[in-house]
């Protein structure tokens, strides 16, 4: 089986997926869409999946992006964590894990698969998402597409550097970093 991931350019497939959002009972779940991506406001989104909860890199990486909650915040850009475990897995794994109680994003649960399938990231043996990671623009339209083998995790420094890049609309050469001159012609 081959992967067709949606890649730059693509429009973002349209969802409609519970998340955890909080631990306060009663207010634990919310449905996210991706009528939420398109907006007037200016306001990006970076939508990151991950394999498995209660497992090894998972973890690290989810509270990597939740530091950089801030710096996302800053950047006018919403940020989403999701994987095909449920949203009552989710809920019980933030409660379990110290590391993930105080999670500032929504953890979206895909149990049907259908939004990993549709974006080419559900790996064809364990039937898990990939790690893989979009920026998607206010237009709803893919901008940037990172995929990880399932044991490898990301670097969420370089998912901000490629954010600031893309907000620039401007040229950027190898490596460039916020602050640093575009290349003009």
């Amino acid at each position: 089986m081959q992967n067709r991931i949606l890649s730059v350019g693509s429009t973002f497939p349209a969802f409609k997926k519970t998340a955890v959002v909080s631990l306060e009972k009663g207010k634990e779940f919310a449905d996210i869409s991706s009528e939420n991506l398109v907006n007037d406001n200016n306001q990006w989104t970076v939508m990151f999946w991950w394999p498995k909860d209660f497992t090894f890199v998972c973890p690290t990486e989810i509270a990597e992006f939740n530091n950089a909650y801030g710096e996302f915040r800053d950047r006018d850009t919403t940020l989403i964590g999701a994987s095909t475990d449920s949203e009552f897995v989710h809920a019980a794994w933030r409660r379990d894990h110290d590391d993930l109680r105080g999670l500032k994003f929504p953890m979206l649960a895909d149990t049907s698969k259908s939004l990993a399938e549709e974006l080419g990231i559900l790996e064809p043996v364990e039937k898990v998402a990939l790690r893989a990671t979009f920026i998607i623009d206010p237009q709803g339209i893919i901008r940037w597409v990172s995929v990880n083998d399932l044991n490898v995790g990301r670097n969420v420094k370089e998912v901000i550097r490629v954010l600031d890049a893309l907000q620039t609309d401007e040229l950027c050469p190898c490596n460039w970093e916020k602050g640093q001159e575009t290349i003009h012609v």
